[in-house]
C-alpha cells in the first residue's frame, strides 16, 4: 500500500496540482478541478502529493532547526567556519548567530506554506465538487477533509515552534496572501494556539486509527498533546493536567491500539510499518518520495569515504551524498596530550562528570550496560546493533582502516569523542574547544535508522521516517506526573520504555539508577531521559529545552562557559529562542509583522 501511495503522490506532482502556496508568492496557479479529479483514484493522489510536499520540510529544514541549534548536535566546521558546500549555513544555527536572512530559515518557511497550500486547495475542492460524479461516498471525502485538516495543523504546529505569534493565518483559496496573525506576538501565539486546538478537535472524528501512513485518530491527538505539553512556551500557560488525560486515553488505546516495542531496532528496520510503537511514519521509497535521501537524521553524520569502492565503512557502495561536518556534541574537552590519530591521551576531562554539565556530553549520558552506547555494527542477515560510529573506522569486508580526508592528509579516520584541531595546525588546542575548528576525525557520529550491506538487499533511504511513537506519550505523561509530583508514577513511566535497552541481568539494578551524572529522579534526569530516547530523531529538542528555559540560559560544551566570551557567551541572547521571519516573505507581504526580538536587524 505505502509503494501505490507514493507512486500516486508523484502522478500528482508531475500535473501540479497545486502550485505551491508560498507566502514569498503572491499568486499561485493550479489545474481545475474538474479537470483533474475524475474518480476517487485522483483525490487519493491528490492527497499523497501533500504527503510528499510535507515530508521534504520535516525530513530536513525542521531537523536542521531544531537540533541544530541545541545541544546534543553540532555542525563541525574547518577552517574558521569555511568548510561546508552551503557557505556554513547550518553553523549559524549551531553558533546561534542566524539572522532573517538565513537560507535555512527561509526553505523551511516555503516549503511548509507549500504544503499548507495544497492542504487548502483539496479541501475547498472537496467541498465544492460533485462527488457524485467522480464516485466518492460523502463519508470518504469527510474522511479526506478532516485527513488534510490534521495534516495542515502539523504543518501549523512546526511553524508555531519556530515562528510563534508572528505566523499568519491561511485556511483558504485565495490570492490574498494574509498578514500575521496579530499586530502583538503573544497575542498571535494566543489566536494560532487556539486555532490549532480547535482545528484538531473538530478533524478527529472521521479519521482512521492505526493507520501508519496517514494522518490518523492517535496523531491526531499527539499534535494536540504537543501542544498542551509546551503551552507555557507558546502561551505561557500551563496546561500539563490536560496534557497528561490526553495522553493517558492515547495510552488507553481510544485512539487506536498501540504498544511499545520490545526491541527497539524494530522502530527503524525496513517493516516499520508493521511495529506496534510506530504512530505515523512518513513513507519513503528512493525515487518515488524523498525518503531518507533527505532525512538528515543519517545522512549528515556520514563520513565522505562512507560508501563505494574500494572502500566502505557499511559494505555498500550506495550513492547516497554525505557531509562529515556534522557529529554529536563531545563529551570531553581537549586536555591532554595530542596523539598523531586525533584526540588525546586522556581522553579529555568529561563535560558530566568533570564539570557537572546538565546539557551535552551526549556519550557519557549513556550507561555502559545500554545496547544502544555499542559501536554500530551490521551484518550480513540484516542485524544490527549500537548506534555510534566510534574509534578508527575499518572497510567492512577487508578492514583495512579508512584513511581521513582533507585536513588529517589521508591519516587513519579516527573518531573521537572531542572537537579540536589535533595536530596544531595553526591553532593550538584549548581546553574547551569550539565547532569554530575541528577536524575530521572530531567528534563521534551515529545512525538512527540502519545501513546494511548490499549482500541484504535494503537501501536505507527506503525505511519509513517515524514522526511519531508511542514512546513519546509515555515520556510525556511521565513528564507531567514529574511536574505535579509524582516522582514514582514518572520513573515507573520511563523505565516501561528504556528497560529494552538493557540485559535483564543488568535490569534489576539499572532501573533504580537515574543514569550517569544524575543522583535523582528529577527534572533535570527527566531532560536528560527525553534527549537519550529521542537523539537525533528531529523530535524538537529545541522545544525541550525552552520547555525547561534552558535553549538560552543552559550550559553545555561552548555555550554558557565563561564570562566575556564575545563568541559564545555564558548566556545566550533570548531572542534566539524564536526564529525571525524570512526577509524574503517581508518584502513580498507588508501584512507580515516581524518577530519583535528581530526588528532591528
Amino acid at each position: 500500500m505505502r509503494k501505490i501511495f507514493n507512486t500516486l503522490a508523484l502522478a500528482a506532482a508531475a500535473l501540479s496540482l497545486t502550485a505551491c502556496f508560498d507566502l514569498t508568492e503572491q499568486a499561485f496557479n493550479r489545474i481545475e478541478k474538474d479537470n483533474f479529479y475524475q474518480n476517487e483514484g485522483s483525490v487519493k493522489g491528490a492527497i499523497a502529493s501533500v504527503y510528499y510536499t510535507a515530508e521534504g520540510s520535516f525530513g530536513e529544514y525542521f531537523f536542521y532547526l531544531n537540533e541544530f541549534s541545541a545541544d546534543q548536535v553540532a555542525w563541525r566546521v574547518w577552517n574558521g567556519g569555511q568548510w561546508g558546500w552551503d557557505n556554513a549555513e547550518k553553523f549559524v544555527l549551531s553558533s546561534h548567530t542566524w539572522t532573517s536572512e538565513s537560507t535555512i530559515i527561509r526553505s523551511a518557511w516555503n516549503n511548509t506554506w507549500g504544503a499548507i497550500g495544497e492542504c487548502n486547495s483539496i479541501i475547498h475542492d472537496l467541498e465544492t465538487l460533485d462527488l457524485d460524479a467522480i464516485g466518492v461516498s460523502a463519508e470518504h471525502a469527510a474522511q479526506y477533509i478532516d485527513e488534510m485538516r490534521t495534516l495542515r495543523a502539523w504543518c501549523y504546529y512546526n511553524l508555531f515552534e519556530v515562528w510563534g505569534g508572528a505566523l499568519p493565518l491561511n485556511t483558504e483559496v485565495t490570492t490574498e496572501v494574509p498578514g500575521s496573525a496579530a499586530e502583538n506576538f503573544d497575542e498571535g501565539c494566543k489566536v494560532i494556539f487556539e486555532f490549532l486546538i480547535k482545528e484538531l478537535d473538530e478533524s478527529l472524528g472521521n479519521l482512521p486509527k492505526n493507520n501508519v501512513n496517514r494522518m490518523n485518530q492517535a496523531t491526531n491527538r499527539m499534535i494536540k498533546a504537543r501542544l498542551l505539553f509546551n503551552a507555557q512556551v507558546f502561551i505561557k500557560e500551563d496546561h500539563f493536567s490536560e496534557c497528561a488525560t490526553l495522553c493517558q486515553d492515547i495510552l488507553n488505546g481510544t485512539y487506536g491500539t498501540y504498544s511499545l516495542a520490545s526491541d527497539y531496532h524494530d522502530i527503524y528496520n525496513i517493516d516499520n510499518v508493521n511495529c506496534p510503537e510506530v504512530i505515523f511514519a512518513l513513507a519513503s521509497e528512493y525515487g518515488k518520495s524523498h525518503g531518507n535521501a533527505y532525512n538528515c537524521r543519517n545522512v549528515t553524520f556520514l563520513p565522505y569515504n562512507a560508501f563505494g569502492d574500494p572502500l566502505s565503512i557499511f559494505g555498500s557502495n550506495n550513492d547516497q551524498g554525505r557531509w562529515n561536518c556534522v557529529i554529536i556534541a563531545p563529551s570531553h574537552d581537549n586536555s591532554g596530550t595530542v596523539l598523531p590519530t586525533g584526540g588525546t591521551d586522556t581522553g579529555g576531562k568529561s563535560f558530566l562528570f568533570d564539570y557537572g554539565d546538565k546539557l551535552g556530553a551526549v556519550y557519557d549520558r549513556f550507561d555502559n550496560r545500554d545496547i544502544r552506547k555499542a559501536p554500530y555494527h551490521a551484518d550480513e542477515n540484516g542485524k544490527w546493533d549500537g548506534l555510534f560510529l566510534i574509534g578508527t573506522q575499518k572497510d567492512y569486508y577487508t578492514g583495512e582502516v579508512l584513511p581521513a580526508d582533507a585536513d588529517r592528509d589521508g591519516q587513519d579516520l579516527v573518531y573521537v569523542d572531542q572537537v579540536g584541531t589535533f595536530q596544531n595546525k595553526g591553532r593550538d588546542l584549548t581546553t574547551v574547544m569550539s565547532p569554530h575548528w575541528g577536524e575530521t576525525n572530531s567528534g563521534y557520529r551515529m545512525l538512527r535508522y540502519p545501513i546494511l550491506p548490499d549482500v541484504c538487499g535494503v537501501d536505507f533511504r527506503d525505511i519509513d521516517e517515524v514522526e511519531f511513537r508511542l514512546a513519546e506519550v509515555y515520556y510525556m505523561l511521565a513528564e507531567c506526573k514529574l511536574r505535579a509530583g509524582d516522582s514514582a508514577g514518572a520513573k515507573d513511566l520511563v523505565n516501561q520504555v528504556r528497560q529494552r535497552y538493557f540485559k535483564a541481568s543488568d535490569w534489576a539494578t539499572v532501573q533504580n539508577e537515574p543514569g550517569p551524572g544524575f543522583s535523582n529522579f528529577d527534572l533535570d534526569w527527566m531532560l536528560n531521559e527525553w534527549g537519550k530516547e529521542f537523539l537525533c530523531e528531529g523530535r524538537r529538542r529545541r522545544t525541550d529545552l525552552r520547555r525547561y528555559d534552558k535553549f538560552t540560559q543552559g550550559q553545555w560544551w561552548f555555550f554558557g562557559r565563561g564570562e566575556g566570551d564575545d563568541f559564545y557567551p555564558a548566556q545566550r541572547d533570548r531572542k534566539y529562542e524564536w526564529f525571525p521571519l524570512p526577509e524574503a516573505a517581508l518584502t513580498v507581504n507588508p501584512g507580515l509583522v516581524q518577530n519583535p526580538n528581530y526588528v532591528a536587524e
